[in-house]
């Protein structure tokens, strides 16, 4: 398999990248040219198109011939980043190509999803100071993720729970909608999210679906999964 890492050299791109080449696949990337340099432990194993993750010409010369495309949705800046970004990877990547894309838990597909008094807080005050000093744009990450979910491509659109680093602890779980009790414990290793969009790469389940994710390891996933051994 031939897979291409849109946003390579930032730690979750690394850590796909790793997991990728763990599987043996072939890897190709994309990143900005002066990040480059974050990924010299790896320039032996992979191919890297410096360049903007929104730049359609960098994009189109990246996925040509991948057989999946991990792209990492970051709103940059208040100039519609992220959403260029996905629309590149949807409209530029090989027809049969699976595509799997990054994202927060504020993201819903349906409007099932059930949020925490504190994380609409947290979303409130955090969008509200992004845009006032032009760092990022919440809005955007939205904006691209309902383009993909109203794609007819073979998509997964993943949404991880808070970020820790720390080694492995496993595949996580993941439920349809925010609000699940086994989402709960609101704790993900940045390194399982990694292995969560590889491995979503093959997973047919996955297709068209918007995981909300939590380490297999978290109080809230062990109390699910002894419940349903009972």
């Amino acid at each position: 398999m031939k897979v291409c890492i849109i946003g390579i050299s930032g730690k979750l791109g690394q850590y796909m990248a790793r997991h990728a080449l763990a599987r043996g696949y072939e890897v190709v990337g994309v990143c900005r040219e002066q990040s480059v340099e974050k990924l010299d432990a790896l320039k032996d194993e992979i191919t890297v198109f410096p360049g903007a993750t929104d730049d359609r010409d960098v994009i189109r010369q990246a996925v040509k011939g991948c057989d999946g495309v991990l792209t990492v949705l970051v709103p940059w800046g208040v100039t519609g980043y992220a959403t260029k970004t996905a629309q590149a990877v949807l409209d530029l990547a090989p027809k049969d190509a699976r595509l799997i894309f990054s994202c927060g838990w504020h993201i819903t597909r349906d409007g099932k999803d059930k949020y925490s008094w504190q994380l609409k807080a947290l979303l409130a005050v955090f969008g509200f100071i992004g845009r006032l000093f032009r760092l990022v744009d919440i809005d955007d990450q939205v904006e691209a993720c309902r383009r993909v979910f109203e794609s007819d491509r073979q998509w997964t659109v993943v949404r991880g729970s808070n970020l820790e680093e720390g080694e492995s602890e496993g595949l996580p779980v993941w439920a349809e909608h925010v609000g699940d009790p086994v989402l709960e414990s609101n704790r993900t290793r940045r390194v399982d999210f990694a292995l969560f969009m590889v491995d979503a790469l093959t997973n047919d389940a996955l297709i068209r679906k918007a995981p909300a994710i939590v380490s297999c390891a978290s109080e809230s996933a062990r109390a699910h999964a002894g419940a349903a051994s009972a």
